[in-house]
């Protein structure tokens, strides 16, 4: 929590000192906090471990961990849900485009002691059947200290709803699309040997979002949005304690709904 907090501030400073100059090419910015949820289809799941097993797991089911009832229990630990941080640059005076820096803090959590298809080979014998997903017995996945999609968006705004002296927006309608990579933190468990393992780029991903942003003053505002998007991971790390130079790879599609609040900075 005491890294999160210096980042919070270090971020801001910056942020405060860069709104004292005129940008030649933004006319303004934004900063946003706020928390999803996630729905993810099945995938198909690859792990090349350094013991020599190299095999596929079929067709597996994933779910998110949204943790929010953190925000109850530990308030001052902000990062424990599942959160959403961006920081955007309007590219207009109208604030209708901008460009943003997005990053989602979601969590993929392989379900335990589901019944999945495997092919490839194990032990050095070839494998082509089902098997349950068993931690102690077999294996557990999981990216819960994140998913971690950093991206950047393109972002278009329409105002819908205006105050009744047409000063300001009240209601925006906003879209986005993105791409960038994946910095996960894999929680790996092969026959009850787990290891949290090391952040690292490990992927890419391409997105799309649409909802809409509600003013709450003139600068403070509201955002819900629902987004889409596809995940592929080339090389994730899943290292044990005794077993090293493994990697897993998969991809997937997700639906996830965001909540944030966010502030305007004009220039």
């Amino acid at each position: 929590m005491k890294n999160t907090l210096l980042a919070l501030l270090i971020l801001l400073t910056a942020l405060n000192s860069f709104s004292q100059t005129k940008s030649k090419f933004f006319k303004g910015m934004y900063i946003q906090w706020g928390y999803n949820t996630e729905w993810y289809t099945r995938s198909n799941i690859h792990f090349k471990l350094g013991n020599g097993n190299d095999f596929i797991v079929h067709n597996a089911k994933a779910s998110d961990k949204p943790d929010l009832d953190a925000i109850l229990k530990k308030p001052t630990e902000i990062s424990i849900p599942q959160y959403n941080y961006r920081i955007g640059f309007y590219l207009n005076e109208k604030k209708t485009r901008s460009i943003e820096l997005n990053f989602d803090h979601a969590k993929y959590v392989v379900n335990d002691f589901q019944t999945a298809h495997v092919t490839g080979t194990i032990d050095g014998k070839s494998v082509d059947g089902d098997s349950v997903l068993n931690p102690e017995t077999f294996l557990h996945v999981e990216h819960t200290d994140g998913a971690n999609w950093l991206h950047i968006n393109y972002v278009q705004q329409n105002t819908i709803v205006k105050t009744r002296n047409n000063k300001r927006a009240l209601v925006n309608l906003i879209w986005k699309v993105g791409a960038g990579i994946n910095i996960p933190r894999t929680d790996f468990t092969w026959r009850n040997d787990r290891l949290n393992n090391n952040f690292h780029v490990a992927g890419y991903n391409i997105s799309a979002e649409a909802g809409a942003r509600f003013y709450l003053t003139k600068k403070l505002f509201l955002e819900g949005t629902g987004k889409t998007g596809y995940v592929r991971y080339v090389n994730a790390l899943a290292n044990t304690t005794q077993i090293k130079n493994s990697y897993v790879k998969h991809a997937f599609g997700y639906f996830e709904l965001i909540g944030l609040i966010g502030y305007d900075i004009m220039f």
